[in-house]
């Protein structure tokens, strides 16, 4: 049995729980759950993809809530900080993993500009960190400094939707490897 159908077996509450791992925005979760069951991993993630286009500025809140900092040294020791729960905080360590081997001026200019960029825009800076290293995540943050706010939000449901695709290949793989057996 594939890993799609494995998602869309599970009962409405724990594909919500699930899903919730992958992404804290509850309209997301909302959108993602009810739109099952799905007849392909390409159909999920497409579905994935629009209904992190459909996310309100208030709903993107609501999903940023659910990421650590970028460099949060407890997500490097695994920990859980603020509202992210542990799951969701173990996928952050996995895919921060280019910032824990960085230098302290790479580190100190990361929790500078994470600093920086939070008086700016009042939140989280938030960024696909998968395949990135703690020099580009800086580049990254400095550039998205100069955005006005309107610009700032599209490139977080961008950052958003990369990570949730990300997220939920985690998930699927998860749900496979659980799956029993038919053989």
């Amino acid at each position: 049995m594939s890993s799609v159908q494995e998602f869309n077996r599970l009962p409405v509450d724990g594909a919500k729980e699930a899903l919730g791992r992958c992404c804290s925005a509850g309209r997301w979760i909302d959108g993602m759950a009810s739109g099952r069951p799905y007849a392909s991993v390409d159909d999920l993630l497409a579905a994935s993809d629009a209904a992190v286009a459909a996310l309100t500025q208030a709903d993107l809140r609501e999903a940023l809530a659910g990421h650590p900092r970028i460099g949060d040294r407890r997500v490097a020791e695994g920990a859980a900080p603020g509202g992210v729960n542990s799951a969701s905080a173990g996928w952050s360590g996995q895919e921060q993993a280019g910032v824990s081997s960085a230098g302290e001026s790479l580190r100190q200019a990361l929790d500078d500009g994470n600093a920086e960029y939070e008086r700016r825009f009042g939140h989280i800076y938030l960024a696909c960190a998968t395949g990135r290293d703690a020099a580009e995540l800086v580049d990254f943050l400095r550039q998205r400094l100069s955005n006005d706010r309107e610009t700032e939000w599209s490139v977080i449901a961008g950052e958003l939707g990369k990570i949730n695709q990300i997220r939920l290949g985690k998930l699927l793989d998860e749900l496979a490897s659980s799956a029993p057996s038919t053989a």
